[in-house]
């Protein structure tokens, strides 16, 4: 485990650029609107003929999964394509970090082949605060999911996916349903919507499944799902984590279906313009039924594209923020 500290303080550079992407927590509306704003100028393009821009031409971008993902891999290695940047996925399973090579030497190794941002997926809370702190700091750092803590690129394209339909955040009231207790993604998200100023966030979870004190993120707590979504603009499903479950939190995946599950019939607590959504992947029959996944209000598929532009929006930033830096450096 890796020491937490105020994570957002080295994110930005002096000008107030991001420079790094570690967490949205302490991140103001402002920044958070121009990440989504510029996402937005790159949604279309994976509809275009040449779907490239040269914003990241010349650069290396490193993802370095320490924890495996395909679906988030693939979409940082999408991402930093058409950016066109030149990619390098390293498997540290194999990587010498297993021969006794510490996690320091590895990193300072690729920045020495001239690696110009690290994108990083650790099992570990605060592993890219360390490496874009402590190991590397004149590379950029893109967070890719540490531990329980955050997953800001994840609660980023659910921004851009309600705001592309539903508009203003400010009059929605959004309600968060499952494992809240092992999610990073869950609490990336209640931060990013309440900065975004959304009225109400809600979390929706049995006892067992919500972290102690989470009222003190601002958010309404429910244990009856009926409840929690009466009159909802926005549900977001989360996976069940059972791989991070060190104990039986749950009688039984059918026990949590039949409660927390997201079906049709308890849908229509909701408002009937509610959106559905799920970071996925979608454990269908445990938590959200497949006619609700591939229904009319399901948003899942759009959460997919949009996750290819939001990444590509903040790896862009982030590059820009390091290269102002490194010349206000050299002019100073």
């Amino acid at each position: 485990m890796f020491e937490l500290k105020d994570a957002y303080s080295v994110q930005l550079n002096q000008e107030g650029q991001l420079k790094h992407f570690i967490t949205v927590e302490g991140l103001s509306k402002p920044l958070l609107t121009e990440i989504l704003d510029t996402a937005d100028s790159f949604v279309g393009m994976g509809a275009q003929q040449v779907k490239k821009v040269p914003l990241l031409r010349g650069k290396t971008v490193a993802n370095l999964f320490f924890e495996a993902s395909t679906r988030t891999l693939s979409t940082f290695e999408l991402a930093a394509k058409r950016l066109s940047a030149d990619v390098l996925n390293l498997n540290i399973s194999t990587s010498s970090t297993s021969k006794g090579e510490t996690l320091k030497d590895t990193l300072q190794t690729l920045e020495a082949m001239q690696t110009d941002m690290f994108v990083v997926r650790h099992s570990d809370s605060g592993a890219a605060h360390f490496i874009a702190e402590q190991v590397t700091p004149n590379v950029a750092v893109i967070n890719a999911g540490d531990g329980r803590h955050a997953h800001p690129t994840q609660a980023m394209l659910d921004m851009l996916t309600i705001r592309r339909h539903k508009g203003q955040f400010e009059p929605l009231v959004v309600a968060i349903v499952g494992d809240i207790l092992h999610s990073r993604v869950a609490r990336s998200q209640i931060h990013a919507l309440l900065t975004l100023g959304a009225a109400e966030v809600r979390v929706i979870a049995p006892t067992t499944l919500l972290p102690k004190h989470i009222e003190m993120l601002g958010v309404r707590v429910f244990t009856d799902m009926n409840q929690g979504l009466k009159d909802v603009d926005v549900v977001i499903m989360l996976r069940l984590q059972k791989e991070r479950m060190q104990s039986a939190l749950l009688p039984s995946e059918s026990e949590f279906y039949r409660l927390y599950g997201l079906t049709n019939e308890k849908l229509t607590n909701a408002k009937s313009d509610a959106v559905v959504m799920h970071p996925g992947p979608i454990n269908r029959g445990v938590e959200i039924e497949s006619a609700v996944a591939d229904g009319p209000r399901s948003l899942i598929l759009d959460q997919v594209t949009n996750g290819i532009a939001v990444r590509m929006a903040v790896m862009s930033m982030a590059m820009s923020g390091q290269t102002a830096e490194k010349n206000n450096v050299v002019e100073a």
